[in-house]
């Protein structure tokens, strides 16, 4: 779903932080698109795909997908694999990791309290 139409049509996002990001994204006008494709990333003997990753933006004036992940860094272990796995699989996928720290300092930046960050436990995404 484009920027453009969010005002028309309600994403449902897997957390506030995506809502929150996806809210900046709206008042600099950058149009993206919410979850837009799923990238394979094994698959058993009969060509099932066994693991996916669905990045949560993607940019589409920059061909860049972002994901956002407000868990702690200690359980991220299993998403940073995941994110090697795509660039090994799909080297001219662009993509950027926004971590907690990262996204703390974002919403900071753009004139969150402290309190109102939307950083508490994520549940990860398969």
């Amino acid at each position: 779903m484009t920027q453009q139409d969010s005002s028309h049509r309600k994403v449902v996002f897997s957390h506030p932080s995506e809502r929150e990001f996806a809210r900046i994204l709206d008042f600099y006008q950058i149009p993206w698109e919410y979850e837009p494709r799923a990238f394979a990333l094994a698959w058993d003997e009969n060509g099932n795909v066994t693991e996916a990753f669905t990045p949560d933006f993607y940019l589409p004036e920059q061909d860049l997908y972002i994901e956002l992940t407000t868990m702690e860094q200690h359980l991220i272990t299993r998403k940073h694999r995941k994110l090697r796995r795509l660039r090994e699989l799909y080297p001219d996928v662009k993509i950027k990791l926004i971590n907690r720290r990262a996204f703390k300092q974002l919403m900071l930046k753009y004139g969150l309290d402290e309190e109102e960050i939307p950083i508490g436990s994520m549940v990860p995404k398969e």
